[in-house]
């Protein structure tokens, strides 16, 4: 049993839709620009990292050094000596904490000015807050 044919209907000027790529075929963008970097890192480099961490017995957000554990095409491992948290309060238990290659939040230690950190009030242990 045939099918019956189709004519073939021409779109109207307005829409004209882009040709999707076949298996094989060249995708619309044969390449991407790799993301700028201001320093090239490797493993075992002492760098400084914006992060919240405990200072003494507070916990602040400012440059914390750190040793770089691993690198790949797009992230840069730092591990640190100090305890580390995210920004939502949670603390990383083996201390690294991944960062962009392009991050303007990691630097090589010694570069940037000394700024001061800015203390979080963090609740006496014994206190348990009334929720």
């Amino acid at each position: 049993m045939k099918q019956p044919v189709r004519p073939t209907v021409l779109p109207k000027t307005g829409e004209l839709k882009p040709k999707r790529s076949v298996r094989g075929g060249s995708a619309p963008y044969s390449f991407m620009r790799s993301p700028t970097t201001q320093y090239a890192f490797e493993v075992g480099d002492v760098v400084e990292a914006l992060c919240d961490h405990e200072k003494g017995s507070d916990r602040v957000r400012g440059w914390l050094k750190g040793i770089v554990v691993q690198i790949d095409n797009k992230m840069v491992a730092v591990q640190f000596r100090s305890n580390v948290f995210l920004t939502d309060g949670w603390m990383v238990p083996d201390r690294i904490l991944w960062y962009p290659t392009n991050s303007e939040q990691l630097r090589p230690a010694g570069t940037g000015k000394k700024s001061a950190p800015v203390v979080k009030k963090s609740l006496p242990k014994d206190d348990i807050p009334d929720y």
